[in-house]
């Protein structure tokens, strides 16, 4: 198994920036791509950013194309996304995922960390 664990969460101004990390440990050998995904009160969960962790392909949604980067250090297993020119509608709780091979799908979370970006 997989275990995620994110942090860097916090309360910023609008146009402000944070770096949220999440590390990876267990069976990382087995991840195919890292993700970020939030959920904002009363929406359902979307995709924010994702990493193939091979070859390092990204891709984001449209939201937050151009504010924000996913990248990833190999070495600690982490995966890093860097919000900058943050708005109110940011907020939400940030959730770190994995996917493993041979999936589509992004199977194991962690326990996510809150974001709060005040107008």
């Amino acid at each position: 198994q997989v275990q995620l664990v994110e942090s860097g969460g916090g309360l910023v101004q609008a146009g402000g920036s944070l770096r949220l990390s999440c590390a990876a440990s267990g069976r990382t050998f087995s991840i195919n791509a890292l993700g970020w995904f939030r959920q904002a009160p009363g929406k359902e969960r979307e995709f924010v950013a994702s990493l193939k962790w091979t070859g390092g392909s990204t891709y984001y949604a449209a939201s937050v194309k151009g504010r924000f980067t996913i990248s990833k250090d190999a070495a600690k297993n982490t995966v890093y996304l860097q919000l900058n020119s943050l708005k109110s509608e940011d907020t939400a709780l940030y959730y770190c995922a994995a996917q493993p091979t041979l999936s589509n799908s992004f199977n194991t979370w962690g326990q996510g960390t809150q974001v709060t970006v005040s107008s």
